[in-house]
Order: C-alpha cells, then structure tokens, then sequence
C-alpha cells in the first residue's frame, strides 16, 4: 500500500496558509475545514511550515491570548518531514511515530501534492485488512 493510494480516495487538496497570517486566521481555517493541520507556504507554494492544531495549544499555553495576533511563523514547525506518492504507508506511519506528528505533506516533484493524515494511513491499513 502506497501514500498514493490514499490520494485516490481522499483527494489531492490541501488548506494552505502563510506565515504573515495571524494564529487566531488559522485557528479559524482548521475549525472551518475541520482539519487538524495547515502547510504553511509561501507565494510560490512551498512549504515552509506547517502548523496544527497541537502548535497553536502549545502557544496559547505558554503565553497568553496576544499570541492570537501574531503570526503563524511564529509558532509553526519548520522542518517539515514530507513524503511521495510512491511511499508505502508502512514507512509513513513510521516517520509520524518516531516525529511524533500526524500530518505529513506530500511533494511531487517540488511540489505540494496532498497530505496524508494519521486517521487516513490507519483508514487505508482497515480497509486492506477487511
């Protein structure tokens, strides 16, 4: 089973934002979408972060209601850990539990492709085992 596979079912869309937006604009997003995770990009569309649902607790926990003006940069992961479609899912998974994250964007040939979350690699492993 390959992180492709997972593409065909769920689609290739991705909710973008940019590091200039502030927390409390992407706050807004993830609960619009009702998703767990952003890739932040630039005008370009390359990733540059992304931030999740996770980063913008952490931030509001240690410091206080202004971190909601600020931008995403601030807060975001930076070093993000992507993968390919031809990936299988097995080392996927793997990188989500050493990085300890659940989001992984996917890149083709530079560029952003989709994003697999933790709920679609264990709903790909189900359907694999029915």
């Amino acid at each position: 089973m390959t992180v492709a596979a997972i593409l065909a079912d769920k689609g290739r869309s991705v909710v973008m934002t940019t590091a200039s937006a502030s927390v409390a604009e992407a706050i807004a997003v993830l609960a619009k979408h009702e998703i767990g995770a952003l890739v932040v990009v630039d005008g370009m569309e390359n990733i540059v972060g992304i931030v999740s649902e996770r980063d913008c607790v952490r931030a509001l926990a240690t410091g206080n209601a202004d971190v909601l003006q600020g931008p995403v940069g601030a807060i975001m992961t930076h070093s993000v850990v992507t993968c390919r479609d031809a990936d299988s899912i097995d080392e996927v998974m793997k990188r989500m539990t050493r990085g300890r994250f659940r989001h992984v964007p996917v890149v083709t040939d530079g560029r952003l492709a989709g994003i697999v979350s933790i709920g679609d690699v264990v709903k790909e492993i189900g359907r694999a085992h029915v």
